[in-house]
């Protein structure tokens, strides 16, 4: 599962990339540009968990640092889908599935804006200004919208391929019926787990089986006594 896995994402992010720098940089579309590596990223964050995540994110990012037409510092967008990765993951359910689409729709949406916001104050910190020079608010509420549009066309592909790699452990436990039912069978009618224990021998045990032979020779002793005094009666 861990090397489809691996293939599975290799292909995504590879895909996405590409797209994304070969057709959606060239629409010319006002504002920022649609990100299709973001959506991919969070895609496989809602399926993976926050540590796959996190690492699809920095190894996506860090692809896109190296790609051409790149023109910021490497590991800037490594670092900025690093993070998008491992907070969008941690949204992952128990279960492992989102019951409705609300919630990977508010995650696409925070990380959009999040991306944004994180990438200008990167680019701050090395001296970057072309954010600012461009306009902060126009770029984040283009490209909020921009992913918000691309995203039920992309997330659920994306999400529903990776379940296919996707180990999941209660469908795992389900259909073998071996060691993964032990938790279950403690409370049904098979008569395994805490009802074939035996019980526990009482601390007391042994001084109350004592006592009931000692109150047995007296109830006798006393009842030969009884006895005893009646023939001597009998006999006068």
């Amino acid at each position: 599962m861990r090397v489809a896995r691996t293939l599975l994402t290799i292909l995504l992010v590879t895909v996405a990339l590409v797209v994304q720098v070969s057709v959606l940089a060239r629409l010319g579309l006002p504002g920022a540009v649609p990100d299709l590596l973001l959506l991919t990223v969070l895609g496989l964050a809602l399926v993976y968990g926050h540590v796959g995540g996190c690492l699809v994110g920095f190894a996506a990012g860090l692809l896109a640092d190296l790609a051409p037409p790149a023109d910021h510092a490497v590991g800037r967008y490594a670092l900025v889908l690093c993070v998008i990765g491992y907070a969008a993951g941690l949204t992952k359910p128990e279960g492992g599935q989102h019951r409705s689409a609300t919630v990977p729709m508010l995650v696409v949406a925070a990380g959009a804006a999040a991306s944004t916001l994180l990438y200008a104050g990167v680019g701050a910190l090395v001296g970057d200004s072309a954010a600012r020079d461009v306009g902060l608010t126009g770029l984040l509420v283009s490209a909020t919208l921009y992913d918000l549009l691309l995203a039920p066309f992309v997330v659920p592909l994306v999400m529903a391929m990776a379940r296919r790699t996707e180990n999941d452990p209660l469908a795992g436990d389900g259909g073998s019926g071996g060691a993964g039912d032990a938790p279950v069978s403690w409370l049904g009618r098979s008569g395994t787990g805490l009802r074939t224990r035996a019980p526990r021998r009482s601390r007391y045990g042994k001084a109350t089986r004592l006592a009931g032979k000692q109150r047995s020779s007296l109830l006798s002793r006393s009842a030969r006594n009884r006895a005893g005094r009646i023939k001597g009666v009998k006999r006068l």
